[in-house]
This record gives structure tokens, sequence and C-alpha cells, in this order.
């Protein structure tokens, strides 16, 4: 079943760019101008990178069940995409989505393209909206970053766009077919390690730490509750908790790399005082 969804989604990588054609022109067509060398040399694109990140969320939610609360996931959307719209991508292929995983596990994900789930355990984690909005402002850096997508192995990549540029779609015969589908399937097994086993290197959780605290500013969101959430989180990692402790650098090192970095932000009490009281009303009524 896995197979059979990994082969549509290569299809769909085919011909998400010839919407202007006839589709039996586009099959025909397919890939033959480009020369196979220079498309194996090409990066990800928008698109390509957007199906990879929808089979990622597809995979999580094999473990992870969403959690059924349409207007908490109304609320968090409201502020992940306020956010968004003050980053260097305010706008991805797909759009931006945001989820919740119905688990008491600690943990948020960036999926590639722009869709990013949040665990239950995370929002009872923050204490207010200002820090709820860190937390998604950190996992907008990692997409915007991409993050996720460059964490498919180069060879797995190469491989996959050198036999997509040697022949028209309607010349493969079953044998690359299944390749092709076993090299999609792998690079959403990269994808899928890295959030949810390995997690991201020091670099990219300390890129990812700054650049949240400039969109925080930019959004009128107070920069300092991203070291709020990160210091209550240094605390829940010394009385052994796991989710995203096991899988980020030691949460100490992330607040002493991000204390001089803060931006200043000029932000009216006012707003914060019923911000605060949003948050309590939604996470009340969940």
């Amino acid at each position: 079943m896995i197979k059979r969804a990994l082969l549509f989604v290569f299809l769909c990588l085919l011909l998400c760019s010839c919407k202007s054609i006839d589709i039996s022109k586009a099959l025909d067509m397919g890939f033959t101008t480009v020369q196979a060398t220079s498309q194996a040399s090409r990066p990800i694109s928008d698109e390509e990178e957007y199906y990879i990140g929808r089979a990622v969320a597809a995979r999580i939610f094999v473990s992870y069940p969403l959690l059924k609360n349409q207007n908490l996931t109304k609320y968090i959307n409201t502020i992940g995409r306020v956010i968004a719209l003050h980053s260097e991508k305010p706008f991805t292929y797909g759009g931006y989505h945001f989820a919740i995983l119905n688990t008491n596990e600690i943990n948020a994900f960036a999926c590639p393209g722009g869709t990013i789930l949040i665990t239950r355990g995370m929002i009872e984690l923050a204490q207010n909206e200002e820090e709820l909005a860190s937390i998604l402002a950190h996992e907008i850096a990692h997409i915007n970053h991409r993050d996720g997508i460059n964490s498919i192995k180069q060879a797995r990549w190469t491989e996959a766009l050198t036999i997509i540029g040697t022949k028209a779609l309607k010349e493969y015969g079953p044998a690359e077919l299944s390749n092709l589908v076993s090299i999609f399937e792998g690079s959403i097994d990269d994808v899928f390690k890295t959030l949810v086993v390995n997690g991201y290197g020091r670099t990219q959780e300390y890129s990812a730490d700054e650049t949240a605290v400039l969109y925080l500013s930019k959004a009128g969101y107070d920069p300092y509750a991203l070291i709020s959430v990160l210091e209550r989180l240094n605390q829940f990692g010394k009385k052994g908790g796991g989710g995203i402790i096991k899988t980020h650098p030691e949460t100490i090192d992330r607040i002493e790399n991000l204390k001089n970095k803060i931006p200043p932000a000029q932000i009216d009490s006012n707003i914060i005082h019923y911000r605060a009281q949003r948050f309590k009303s939604f996470i009340s009524a969940r």
C-alpha cells in the first residue's frame, strides 16, 4: 500500500509542472528535454518537498494519532500562520498546516514543505501564548532552513533524478518504476528518522532557535518566551524526560547560545494579557 502511494507521489511530481498542457503530451514530454546530468545536480523543488513532507507526516500519524479538537487546532493554525507571515518564507507550495498529535510526549515535528505537528504534551508545557508561539516559530525556522529535506541522502536523490532525466515516463519498465518507488520511500525514511529518531544536529538547532526569536520579535511576540520554554524543558530533562529531550542537543547549551542573541521587542502589556487569557480559554476548553 505504501509503495502504491509513493508511486502516486512520484507521478504527481512529474506532472505538477504540466498543468497547462494536455496530460498525454505531458507524459510524452516527461523530462526528455533535460539532460540527466543537469537533472541530477538540481536541488529538490518546493513541489517535491511538499509531497515528501506529506508522506513524512503520514508516516508520523501511524505512531501518533491526531487530536480531534477543531477549535484548538484552528487556534494553533492562527498563531503559526501569523509567525510564518513574519518569516523569510511567508508561503510554501502547499501552505503551512499545523496539527496536534494526541500524546503526552513533549515533542514537535517540522515536516518538509510546511506541515508542523505538535504534541498535546508540548502544548501543555507552554504556560501562555507567547511560549506556544515560540515553539511554533522554532519549527517554522526548521522548515525555512530546509533542515528536514536536507537530511535526504544526496546519493539517493541524485540516483532518482538521473533515472527521471534519462527517458520519458511511458518508457519506464517495471524494474525502473520499482527502483524509483524504493528511492522515494528511502527519502521519506531519511527525513522520518531525522525528525523522530535521531534529531537535528547542534548547529541546526542553534540556528532554528536564533531564527525563531527574530520571527517572534517581528510578529509582536515576546522573544524571551523561547528561553522560558527551554528552561522548562531543561527541568523536564533532569527528571529523565523522553521525546524532544532524546532527539535534541543539551537544552542548557541551547539556552546559553541564545541568551545574548535575543532581539529587542516592544510589546504592549495589555496585548500580552489578552493573549494569555485567550490561551487559557482554548487550553481549558480542550
